[in-house]
Parts: C-alpha cells; sequence; structure tokens
C-alpha cells in the first residue's frame, strides 16, 4: 500500500511514480494469489471491465469512444508474412484479444474463443500515389478504421490495416475496444512483443516469450472472490470523508452552453512542453520529493483555479489499480479505474503549497483505488445528469513509458482520431526524450480548438513561472488575464 507523507522519500517518490505509470505493479502480500479459473463456468467480467461494459451499452451516440488506436511505423523491408504470424500468436497468448461480451440474465459474462489457426492482415498499397499525399491518404484510412464502432457480441474486439507507402516503408495501423485494452497494453506489452516475435520470426529464429500463467478472466474471477462491497469497506468511507458534500461545479469563464445530454464527440489536439521545460519540472519533482505527474496535477490544478477562482476543484485520472498484481504484468487487458482528485486551491496558496496538498491527495487515493468508480458514486448517491460525467468531467494522466523497439520500428500513439471523447477535456501525457508530449482529448460541443490551443499555451506559462520560483502565489501565476 503507497503510504502518504509530509514529503516522499526518494525510494517512495520514485515507487510512487512507477505506480501511477504502471510501470510497476504493487502486490498486496495478504491477498491470494491469482490462480487458474474453473473450467466450464460462466465467467463474469473484472470490476472495471463490467463499468465500462455498462456505459457502453447505455450510449447511443459516439459508440467509437470506447475505441484506441496506435500506428507501429516500419522502415525497412517488411516481411507481412511474419508480421501476420506474430499478430497471430498475440492473439494466441493473450485470451482478451479473442474474448467477446454477453449477458445471461442481466449479468454480463466474457466468453474466451478458440485461438484462429490463421490471420490475414488487410493490405493497402499507397506506392503509386504521389509521395506529397501518401502519409495523407494513410492517416486517412487509419482514422476512417478507428472512427467503426466494435460489437460487443459478435467480435472481434481488435482491427488492423497495414499501409504500404513505399517499399521501406509501412504504417500498421491497429484499433481496439477498450474493454480489452489499457495504457500498458498498447504502450508496452503489444508493442514489445510484436516486434520480438517478427524479429524472430522473420529470421527463422524461435523465440520463447514467457507462456503467460493467467490471463484476464483468471483475474476477473479471482478480483470477483476477493473484493466484494464488504471487503473493499474500508476504502469506500475514506471516499465519502474525501468526497462527501456537495462538489462544485467547475464554471468556466466563457463556458458554452452545454448540450441536455453529453454527445461524447471527440477530437484532439496535440501539443508539446519544450525539453527545457520538462527538465525543469524532473527537477522540481527531485527537489520537492513529489512525483513528475503531481507537478502536471499541480499546474492544471492551479490554472483551473486561476480560470474560474474556485477553491474546491476535482479532476480525474486513471489508475492501474488491477496492475498492482504482478501475474497480470504482461496481460493485454483493461485493468485501469477513473479515481477522483478533489483539491482546495487557494491564491494566497504558493505552487509548493499546492504541491504538498496535491501529494497528499495522489498517494492517498491511490491507496484506495480498489474501488470501483460505479461503486463510489453508488455509495455517495450521485444522481445522474446525463447532459455531464458525474463527479469530475476533466480528466489528466501520465501515459506509461514506450519501450525502444529497435532499428526500423516506431510507435506514436496519438495520430489517429477516433472521434469520440469520454469526457470535456482529457489531458494525456507522455515523457518522451525530446520532451513531454501531449494530447488534448476534448468534445467539440463545448470547446473550439483555438480555446483548447489557449489552455496548452497558458498551460505552458504557468508551469514555467512556477518551476521557475515555486514560492509564487497562485494569484500571481499566469494566465494573468484568461482573455489572452
Amino acid at each position: 500500500m503507497i503510504e502518504s507523507a509530509a514529503l516522499l522519500s526518494d525510494a517512495k517518490r520514485k515507487l510512487l511514480e512507477k505506480y501511477a505509470r504502471a510501470e510497476v505493479p504493487q502486490t498486496d502480500a495478504t491477498l491470494s494469489a491469482i490462480t487458474p479459473r474453473p473450467v466450464g463456468e460462466c465467467m463474469p467480467l473484472s470490476l472495471v471491465q463490467e463499468q465500462m461494459w455498462r456505459r457502453a451499452l447505455s450510449i447511443s451516440g459516439a459508440p467509437q469512444m470506447f475505441n484506441e488506436s496506435i500506428t507501429i511505423h516500419r522502415s525497412g523491408h517488411l516481411d507481412v508474412a511474419a508480421l501476420e504470424r506474430s499478430l497471430l500468436e498475440i492473439i494466441r497468448r493473450h485470451e482478451a484479444w479473442r474474448t467477446t461480451f454477453h449477458t445471461v440474465g442481466d449479468k454480463p459474462i466474457q466468453i474466451v474463443h478458440p485461438a484462429p489457426s490463421t490471420y490475414t492482415l488487410p493490405l493497402v498499397d499507397l506506392s503509386q500515389l504521389p509521395e506529397a499525399v501518401r502519409e495523407i491518404e494513410a492517416l486517412r484510412l487509419g482514422t476512417e478504421d478507428a472512427r467503426k464502432p466494435f460489437d460487443l457480441q459478435r467480435g472481434p474486439l481488435v482491427r488492423t490495416i497495414l499501409v504500404r507507402l513505399a517499399d521501406q516503408q509501412h504504417r500498421l495501423f491497429i484499433t481496439m475496444h477498450q474493454c480489452i485494452v489499457d495504457g500498458v497494453s498498447a504502450f508496452q506489452v503489444l508493442p514489445s512483443e510484436l516486434v520480438a516475435l517478427y524479429e524472430a520470426f522473420s529470421a527463422a529464429r524461435h523465440l520463447a516469450l514467457p507462456e503467460l500463467t493467467i490471463q484476464c478472466a483468471d483475474f476477473a474471477y479471482w478480483e470477483r472472490q476477493t473484493f466484494g462491497r464488504g471487503a473493499l469497506e474500508r476504502q469506500l468511507a475514506y471516499w465519502r470523508k474525501q468526497l462527501g458534500g456537495e462538489p462544485a461545479l467547475l464554471h468556466w469563464p466563457d463556458e458554452r452552453a452545454r448540450p441536455h445530454v453529453q454527445t461524447f464527440r471527440g477530437a484532439i489536439l496535440p501539443f508539446t512542453l519544450p525539453k527545457q521545460l520538462t527538465a525543469a519540472l524532473k527537477e522540481l519533482s527531485q527537489r520537492e520529493g513529489v512525483t513528475l505527474f503531481m507537478i502536471l496535477l499541480a499546474g492544471f490544478t492551479a490554472l483551473l483555479h486561476r480560470y474560474t477562482n474556485q477553491e474546491d476543484i476535482i479532476v480525474g485520472t486513471l489508475s492501474p489499480a488491477g496492475r498492482k498484481r504482478t501475474e497480470v504484468r504482461g496481460l493485454l487487458g483493461y485493468f485501469l479505474n477513473p479515481v477522483a482528485l478533489r483539491t482546495t486551491p487557494s491564491g494566497k496558496s504558493t505552487f509548493r503549497e499546492l504541491l504538498k496538498q496535491i501529494r497528499e491527495v495522489v498517494s492517498d487515493a491511490l491507496s484506495h483505488d480498489d474501488v470501483p468508480f460505479e461503486y463510489v458514486l453508488d455509495d455517495l448517491g450521485f444522481k445522474s445528469d446525463p447532459s455531464r460525467h458525474p463527479l469530475f468531467q476533466l480528466v489528466i494522466s501520465l501515459a506509461p513509458p514506450m519501450p525502444e523497439l529497435g532499428p526500423g520500428w516506431e510507435q506514436t500513439p496519438m495520430d489517429v482520431e477516433s472521434g469520440g471523447a469520454k469526457w470535456d477535456l482529457y489531458l494525456e501525457f507522455s515523457d518522451r526524450p525530446d520532451g513531454i508530449i501531449g494530447r488534448a482529448q476534448y468534445n467539440p460541443d463545448l470547446f473550439e480548438a483555438a480555446r483548447v490551443q489557449r489552455i496548452a499555451r497558458h498551460y505552458q506559462l504557468l508551469l514555467e513561472a512556477a518551476t521557475s520560483d515555486p514560492k509564487t502565489r497562485l494569484c500571481e501565476l499566469p494566465p494573468w488575464s484568461v482573455c489572452d
């Protein structure tokens, strides 16, 4: 369990940083080991899978908002047959990628289908087009595929399309339903296994990846046996205390009229925090005994306070709660749980004081993140509002680090848009060698692109000022005018 303290030791800070990024799972030694599920029984969904499944069924518009896409770039010779064989092996290894979701009565269950004997990659050859339009057409094809909804009952819940730009240039677009994939899956497990398998198959070498001892359905069965509501009572008590009362809605100074029913339409704006600022953020995290995510959250919270002058702000994040168990470390699947981070920023407080508060809030929240978000809402008696996501509408996260894939391989997670969005505004960051890359996913019914660009610019200015002097009071941080 992660402890909160007035100042995190360097070891605890690094551990919490890794956990927040799902880089290293945390295991509660008091819990039983996850073992293979009983044969022949109907398998439930995991707690977080079920809440996503129910939400997917209840939303009539923008079903593609649950789609997650990545692009694998290949420079150099590509053996298509070896790539197809690699994807086939991944589907064989990971049951989640051949699972569909059904109901028995009113209860959802998951059905794992036999592994296929072959896998054929749809191939589109653009090499005869003018070079200037090949990338544009490739992105159009990838985006078109990413916007197609999945059928949770029929499956499959993974689609691929291979695009040839030239003899030595290919793009592999992979779109997955979020019921079977999370950040660790998309950014770490999948690309690492895919490239390792391809390099072995294309060279006619044998590669023995570690055999998976459990699967996602095993985890779901174990979780249902381990985490009943009674077992989560202590954690629910924390959330009652933390989120009690009537959390105020966030009121933007130039807020658009909100549609009566949430539309879930989405668009993406990429931006970058420069390398020099990234280095300053990391230096500040070391000096103040906090994680990089905490600083990014503190900056976002301070910005929201500057925009609204409100002193009760809730921002959401995605906790890798299910990844605490070492048994699931190498699985493709969905193990994230939304958690609410409630802070009380004051204009008279310094950025350093806000960081201290953020440190305690994040540490405590990640120590009580086994409770599914829906359980928290039910326990607190939150009433459904069709116009907005419950409890929080703004979300921030730091993506797991991407592995080095080797010569000729590259992965990009932010170039294809599904056209959907679960929240009003979602800021996702990825720590890269050239600086922190940000992706603002927003609902265009609530934000214009120009406004999101201003938010990104103001956010950078505020972080630059805060890292320059953490003793600066929040009321003195930029933006000095939200209209500039």
